[in-house]
């Protein structure tokens, strides 16, 4: 089942320690585990944790990406009246 997330949840999520979110669109994703195996390097991801990343996550990559990593790093979805 997907968890629901406000923008706050989200921004605690910005360390390893705690865990490192992502928004991309409306979605949040868990890229903790995946820091060392980005091929953009890990400074980049940690860059956005805690933040809404759809417009830098547009620009370098496409649907494919999303549709790959999306099940394994997929944790739920940005409450409505807080998307950004």
């Amino acid at each position: 089942m997907s968890k629901t997330f406000s923008v706050a949840d989200v921004a605690a999520h910005k360390d390893a320690e705690k865990g490192m979110y992502i928004i991309v669109d409306e979605n949040v994703y868990d890229v903790t585990g995946f820091i060392d195996e980005h091929p953009g390097g890990s400074k980049i991801l940690k860059r956005v944790a805690g933040k809404d990343a759809t417009k830098q996550f547009w620009k370098y990559h496409n649907e494919s990406v999303l549709k790959k990593y999306s099940e394994r790093l997929k944790v739920g979805t940005v409450e409505e009246k807080a998307k950004l």
